[in-house]
């Protein structure tokens, strides 16, 4: 595959796409996809712990040819990183996870689908051939979860990924002002902000509004915004626990993931629950402003738990010199969610191809740099 080719020159960087996606997408959606929570303390303290760490390279070392490829629970990916999951994907562009579900397949890296995005289970796992993960917010009704479940299993998906960093949803200033928060709401300010910004509104005309796909069996008709709010509110608990956990454990017969995993102490929960693998993050900076950034139980967790069971991270990883740091720091694999987003609020249809092949390119110089052969040896140039 030509990564050269598919990467749009004008916007080589993250922190380009970032701003010539603020450009295209409406204020209010974009400062969704952008925030935090509180001061967004922890999104600046996330990448830049990332960024401290520093790597060896070993010059005189004969070492061949860089290899991006890395084993994940059994199946062989082009690359060590995939697409996090991110609610409400088609207010931030039209039509995205759809275009970011064809890249990963075509590029051969995992996306994870969100419970509450715009897109539904089946047509992800149609358009991946049912590579696609599914990320579960746990819904209080059982009959409600064993069926979202069933239908994840029917479409093929081997990974379930179980949110565990939800229990309460993040106080967050900027989507209280535009209406984002829950009840949502459309101000005159927000349709102002979408008149400006007009090949989204043309898009989002096509594609219809962004409606939650996978839920929609079980959200009552007519529902105005106010009380769709509501529902999700009441629906969806985020508070988990061993009861409500086993359950799931029970019924999913494939490789099953915690995500949001901040601790030694909820890594060993895990362990003892059955869980396959864990994502260690802060949700992106969005829900808890006073916590470590992920990169720094990272750490400590690989040290204690590398070898009982997988373990991967996401939350600040901006680039391929952050996925060579974090994978030098214990993670087996890394996942990336704004990056993504922004990449295709920049660049539409291309946006999840240039994204992906930028961070290819990016971590395979970094690796060659390196003199590092294979993705498991970058633990061995981590400067300590």
């Amino acid at each position: 595959m030509n990564l050269i080719a598919q990467i749009d020159s004008r916007y080589p960087a993250t922190q380009d796409l970032r701003l010539r996606s603020k450009e295209k997408v409406p204020r209010f959606a974009f400062e969704y996809l952008d925030g935090g929570c509180n001061e967004d303390v922890n999104i600046v303290r996330n990448t830049k712990e990332i960024r401290d760490v520093k790597l060896m390279p070993r010059y005189l070392r004969n070492y061949g040819e860089s290899s991006l490829k890395t084993s994940l629970f059994g199946i062989e990916y082009d690359a060590p990183f995939g697409i996090s999951p991110v609610g409400l994907q088609g207010l931030m562009w039209p039509n995205s996870p759809e275009i970011l579900a064809k890249a990963a397949f075509e590029h051969n890296i995992p996306f994870i689908l969100s419970t509450v995005t715009t897109m539904s289970i089946e047509r992800a796992s149609e358009l991946t051939e049912g590579k696609v993960w599914f990320q579960l917010y746990n819904p209080v009704n059982d009959h409600v979860r064993n069926d979202i479940i069933g239908r994840a299993e029917s479409a093929g998906c081997p990974v379930l990924v179980l949110l565990c960093d939800v229990p309460t949803f993040g106080y967050r200033p900027r989507d209280i002002k535009n209406g984002l928060a829950l009840p949502p709401k459309m101000s005159v300010k927000n349709i102002l902000q979408t008149l400006g910004k007009p090949e989204w509104a043309i898009k989002t005309l096509r594609y219809g509004q962004p409606t939650f796909e996978t839920l929609k069996p079980y959200i009552p008709e007519g529902l105005n915004l106010k009380q769709l709010g509501f529902f999700m509110d009441k629906t969806f608990s985020g508070k988990l626990n061993r009861e409500k956990i086993m359950p799931i454990r029970d019924k999913w017969k494939g490789k099953l993931v915690l995500k949001g995993v901040a601790s030694e102490e909820d890594t060993k929960d895990a362990i003892d629950m059955g869980f396959d693998g864990i994502i260690v993050s802060n949700h992106g900076g969005r829900q808890l402003d006073a916590a470590e950034s992920t990169i720094a139980p990272l750490s400590r967790i690989a040290e204690k738990y590398k070898d009982q069971l997988t373990i991967m991270m996401d939350s600040g990883i901006q680039s391929g010199p952050d996925i060579a740091r974090s994978l030098a720091s214990g993670a087996d694999f890394t996942f990336m969610g704004r990056s993504f987003m922004y990449s295709v609020g920049a660049l539409g249809n291309k946006g999840g191809n240039h994204a992906i092949a930028m961070f290819k390119r990016q971590l395979g110089q970094v690796m060659n740099q390196l003199c590092c052969k294979k993705i498991e040896d970058l633990p061995n140039h981590l400067i300590k």
